[in-house]
């Protein structure tokens, strides 16, 4: 009886060449598209890198072809997000990571302002309420 392991197998290539998937070409593009869009008509975009082929390698050469702009910032909220702006503004990279810093998804968002920065509703309602309460208790103190 024949087992798998009888099988002749032949590895070709270098051992330790880092995988490349040729996607930062398509990529750009996509972003210049989106960019164009965000400036004709205000259409954010994110392009989630975790969605589609995307190697380490891929990741390095995109990070060196993009940069690093002037803005950065870490929300922490069940892990950090970090986000960074690129050298082209409107370009973010944002990461999203759990608790114990492992990544949970890397995309590109294309707008002015990265949607995690922006405050929700509902969280301007509680912050409105809540100033309002603590005033209340400002005035009613004796003076």
């Amino acid at each position: 009886m024949n087992s798998v392991q009888s099988i002749p197998v032949r590895v070709e290539g270098i051992k330790d060449e880092p995988y490349r998937t040729n996607n930062v070409g398509p990529i750009l593009l996509q972003i210049e598209q989106a960019l164009q869009d965000l400036q004709r008509n205000g259409t954010e975009s994110i392009i989630d890198l975790g969605a589609m082929p995307f190697s380490a390698r891929d990741e390095q050469e995109l990070r060196a072809r993009l940069g690093d702009g002037e803005v950065s910032a870490t929300v922490e909220a069940f892990g950090p997000t970090l986000v960074q702006e690129t050298t082209y503004p409107g370009v973010w990279l944002v990461e999203h990571q759990d608790a114990d810093s492992r990544r949970l998804t890397l995309h590109i968002e294309v707008a002015r302002v990265p949607s995690i920065l922006m405050t929700s509703e509902a969280d301007l309602a509680d912050s409105l309420a809540a100033l309002r309460r603590d005033n209340l208790s400002i005035s009613d103190a004796p003076t």
